[in-house]
């Protein structure tokens, strides 16, 4: 099995849900991850149960350990959702069944907070100090300004993630975990100025950091490296995820309403390494900021079947990992004339 460099690599279990968590456990294992990014769903980790039960908390540790795999970080990406959204059917395929409960969307973003301060309370339980999630966002439909957004309608926004939001983190305090916010579209951060905007409205809580997934930058034309540069300090996690751009004067960046892999899309995921990232200047800016969390692997790519695709992905993130690390030296020193 490879060393580990000096960051992690862990493999995000939300796009492996469909399979039993001892499945993943092994697959991941196999092929070498150090330990996994657990999602909150399917088998893998009910954040209710693992608030209240230790006997259950035990057993996920049982079989991480048995694997001979880690956990720096569970997810409440899907729950985190539909704390602020604007709730309707499409909820109801992401959430557990009593966060859903009857569908009333007041409900909902209630029962999914709760979720949240739940994922929060079972991460102290694991030994974990770090959630990722989504936060969701009343005003995400306004984004093409049309019909005109008064700015009293953006500001109530961001009011309302802070309203919903403070109470979630004052849990994450209590426990002693933090929240890493994927600033990802459809979510109240979705960009550079939105992120500044989202970590104002709750008074740069430390409780509240930022997940980064350059992905979504890419396509957005946003600096990945520059944003590392200017939220060193809000850097809490790292999704390696990758885009690809194939804006042909057809495809447009909204994707059309065309599916992943639909080649007329503007663009799409693909597997880390095969994309438009600037991976090698992202893992020395990580340096520069001495981040040393795990680098998460997220894994989606509609055109390539993922059990090649991870452990290609690995591969990818691991050589990188273990080239790009600051040397014992600086490699000018040898052209010093003084002994």
């Amino acid at each position: 099995m490879p060393q580990p460099s000096a960051r992690p690599v862990t493999l995000f279990t939300g796009q492996w849900a469909d399979l039993p968590f001892v499945e993943v456990c092994r697959l991941a294992s196999e092929w070498g991850y150090d330990g996994l990014e657990i999602a909150t769903w399917g088998d893998h980790l009910d954040a209710t149960r693992g608030a209240r039960d230790a006997d259950y908390v035990a057993e996920k540790k049982a079989t991480l350990e048995e694997f001979g795999l880690q956990v720096w970080t569970i997810s409440a990406h899907l729950a985190g959702q539909a704390v602020c959204d604007l709730v309707d059917e499409r909820h109801r395929a992401i959430l557990p069944e009593h966060v859903w409960g009857d569908g009333e969307p007041e409900g909902v973003r209630q029962r999914a907070a709760e979720y949240v301060k739940d994922a929060a309370r079972t991460a102290a339980a694991l030994g974990v100090q770090t959630v990722t999630g989504f936060t969701g966002s009343s005003i995400w439909h306004t984004v093409a300004m049309f019909p005109p957004v008064p700015e009293s309608m953006v500001e109530r926004g961001y009011q309302d993630f802070a309203e919903r939001w403070n109470p979630v983190l004052d849990v994450f305090d209590e426990v002693g975990v933090r929240f890493a916010h994927e600033v990802h579209p459809s979510e109240i951060a979705y960009d550079y100025w939105t992120t500044k905007r989202a970590l104002e409205a709750i008074g740069h809580r430390p409780a509240f950091g930022l997940n980064f997934d350059p992905s979504h930058f890419v396509w957005q034309d946003l600096d990945p490296v520059g944003f590392l540069r200017d939220f060193a300090e809000r850097i809490y996690h790292v999704h390696c995820k990758d885009s690809k751009k194939q804006l042909d004067g057809r495809a447009g960046r909204l994707g059309s309403h065309l599916p992943w892999a639909d080649t007329r899309r503007g663009w799409d995921f693909v597997s880390v390494g095969h994309g438009d990232v600037p991976w090698e200047a992202i893992f020395r800016q990580l340096n520069v900021i001495g981040y040393a969390g795990p680098t998460s692997v997220e894994w989606e790519d509609a055109g390539v079947d993922r059990l090649r695709g991870a452990p290609d992905a690995l591969a990818f993130v691991r050589r990188l990992g273990e080239l790009i690390q600051p040397p014992a030296a600086a490699f000018d020193a040898a052209f010093s004339s003084r002994g």
